[in-house]
């Protein structure tokens, strides 16, 4: 267990109280700073891995993971309470069952997933900033926070999307190369 792997663990451990949180509505404050612990701590993981050669198996496993069920459990939280619409959810959604199933075409293949990118990265932190300042928009009506918080939303959701192709194409390319 590194350091990385162990910031990454407390991430998905902390996700069931973020989503409590969320979806009870009482406490915003306490869901956003807990969504700000968990921006952190994953910029801290990869700093850590990068910084002090802590890479492994279980960190490339762990830390999307960890991304993943916030970025899912916020749009729970925010399509439940109105904040955002339905629909974002589902192509968000779409875009992580699509890859997933891409994974296990992968690996039955004998190939590893396809490495995460720069942009794949932006588009996961435009969203991680995205979901807290719309949570806190919601609580305040401040035009320009509100308007902030959805630039970052179209933007991050975009970014997310088209990496989700691009992931598409190069895995298909990858997967069909030695197919003979």
């Amino acid at each position: 267990m590194t350091i990385p792997n162990a910031l990454s663990a407390l991430r998905v451990l902390g996700v069931p109280l973020f989503l409590y949180l969320i979806l009870d509505g009482t406490h915003d404050g306490w869901a956003i700073f807990l969504l700000f612990v968990a921006g952190l701590t994953d910029f801290l993981d990869g700093y850590i891995a990068r910084r002090f050669n802590q890479y492994s198996r279980l960190g490339e496993l762990l830390d999307p993971l960890a991304d993943r069920l916030y970025i899912l459990a916020t749009l729970i939280g925010l399509t439940h309470r109105g904040i955002i619409p339905a629909f974002l959810i589902v192509v968000l959604v779409a875009r992580d069952f699509i890859l997933a199933l891409q994974i296990a075409w992968l690996r039955r293949r004998g190939f590893p997933p396809i490495p995460v990118i720069f942009l794949g990265k932006a588009a996961t932190m435009n969203l991680l900033y995205a979901f807290p300042l719309l949570l806190w928009a919601s609580g305040v009506n401040v035009s320009w926070l509100t308007g902030g918080a959805w630039a970052f939303a179209i933007w991050g959701s975009s970014l997310y999307v088209l990496t989700g192709f691009i992931y598409l194409v190069h895995g298909f390319k990858v997967g069909t190369s030695n197919a003979s």
